[in-house]
């Protein structure tokens, strides 16, 4: 008689590419297959979605019918149970004199299928607001970029991605910088922050 183990029977996580197509659209998104609990892949999935189509009405796709919006996706972190993804959304207009991007991103529990904000990271009461509002100051003129607004802080929501080493923050163009330098990134060690950072938090897997 041959054994089995358990765990061989187990599905295999994993991240699936799919493609939302229709007139003047075509979206890559991803979702993920395989977590062992079917309700948490669904939730994760389902906040998926919400994203990608809160980018496609930002564009404004449905008022706009000589807009074509294609869209991508890149996985920042896929470890220790955690998945981070960063999301693009490219619009363009007939006759505009160039199309407009936008960002978003998400980072999920692949355990319960929780969504972390960016306060989930830190220490409860920390001023993560503070210390990552004044990196980004400093580096901001370290790149000698020009501004077209004065950073002074991020918000308690700030969007932001992980990596395997660091809390990327980023801002959507025009948002301080003209078009051309595209979207402002900053990708904060987390061992400049280590201070602060939860140890009972996502990064604290990873660390």
């Amino acid at each position: 008689m041959e054994w089995v183990n358990d765990l061989d029977r187990a599905p295999r996580e994993r991240i699936i590419t799919r493609r939302l197509v229709k007139p003047r659209l075509d979206i890559k998104y991803p979702q993920v297959a395989g977590l062992r609990n079917g309700f948490v892949q669904r939730m994760v999935n389902h906040a998926i979605l919400d994203a990608i189509y809160d980018l496609i009405r930002i564009q404004g796709y449905v008022q706009d019918k000589t807009k074509t919006i294609t869209g991508t996706y890149h996985v920042k972190l896929h470890k220790k149970e955690l998945l981070s993804l960063l999301y693009e959304n490219y619009g363009y207009a007939e006759k505009a004199a160039h199309g407009m991007t936008y960002q978003s991103s998400q980072t999920f529990d692949l355990v319960d299928g929780r969504l972390y904000t960016l306060a989930d990271l830190f220490k409860p009461g920390s001023d993560y607001i503070g210390r990552l509002s004044g990196i980004i100051a400093r580096e901001f003129k370290a790149r000698d970029i020009p501004m077209l607004a004065e950073f002074k802080t991020i918000t308690p929501d700030q969007p932001y991605y992980l990596t395997d080493k660091a809390i990327g923050i980023y801002f959507q163009l025009y948002e301080y910088t003209p078009y051309v330098y595209g979207f402002p990134t900053f990708e904060i060690p987390f061992a400049e922050v280590k201070d602060i950072i939860d140890p009972q938090g996502p990064i604290g897997r990873l660390m």
